[in-house]
């Protein structure tokens, strides 16, 4: 049972930030590496969602891992309010058709989570409903997972005094002026109550564990989910492919002739 107010949101003591960040960009050249492998090999998806409460950072991890891989092999969902025409079909709906194809990574700024997260804060939907949801997502994570698509997912762990911090950056420094909304202050005044709820998550919904991140720091944080991330792909056992015999011909082309 993962109690989130006994994990901690910040490095451990001694952790030293100049050798981590060092350590990382060695794993961030890793992964490039690996997800070029991958895209050739098309024989695996990988999801990574990334859920957390507001300013948690999830557009840094994004930004800080994914800066060097080739953008032929990764996209990009960020999943806002349905539409009108998204809230005409099942809650999972715009879900399933973003998910990555064979050689891809996909990820998910949010996801399927805010189906719970929200509508049951706010009493859009009732307890039977969220239990329902509940099963419904194992479902559909199981599914994807015996599909080959790898799934990773990552709650990040930013504490109530951070999120005040970053939530004033956003009103006092102009080039983050864009991030921000007054919704995340009335979002704020819940804070327990998300962080409840995301901690039933956590443990309800644990087809695919869930991954835990320090987002107090931001190096920390992109150390962490890049571990994981190079872990998951080192365990696919990723392999070049061998010449495509409906691309070439043994003995179509004389190669020693060409120059």
């Amino acid at each position: 049972m993962i109690k989130l107010n006994q994990i901690a949101t910040r490095a451990p003591e001694g952790y030293d930030k100049r050798k981590i960040k060092a350590r990382t960009e060695l794993l961030l050249n890793e992964i490039s590496d690996l997800q070029i492998k991958m895209n050739a090999a098309k024989e695996s998806g990988l999801l990574i969602i990334l859920q957390g409460l507001d300013a948690s950072g999830k557009d840094g991890v994004i930004r800080n891992i994914f800066s060097k891989v080739s953008p032929f092999g990764v996209s990009l969902k960020a999943f806002g309010p349905p539409t009108e025409e998204e809230y005409s079909y099942d809650f999972l709906w715009r879900v399933h058709k973003e998910v990555p194809a064979k050689g891809m990574i996909k990820i998910f700024n949010r996801s399927h989570y805010e189906d719970i997260l929200v509508p049951g804060i706010e009493g859009y939907i009732n307890k039977d409903v969220i239990e329902k949801r509940f099963e419904h997502i194992n479902a559909f994570e199981r599914l994807l997972d015996e599909s080959n698509t790898k799934i990773l997912k990552f709650y990040l762990h930013v504490s109530k005094e951070k999120q005040r911090t970053r939530l004033l950056e956003r009103l006092q420094i102009r080039r983050k002026h864009y991030k921000h909304h007054d919704s995340d202050w009335t979002t704020r005044e819940k804070f327990e109550q998300y962080q409840a709820l995301y901690e039933r998550i956590i443990n309800e919904c644990n087809v695919v564990p869930w991954h835990v991140i320090p987002s107090d720091q931001n190096w920390i944080k992109t150390y962490e989910v890049a571990k994981v991330i190079l872990r998951a792909l080192k365990d696919m056992d990723l392999v070049w492919p061998e010449l495509n015999s409906n691309l070439f011909t043994p003995g179509k082309i004389d190669y020693d002739k060409l120059k």
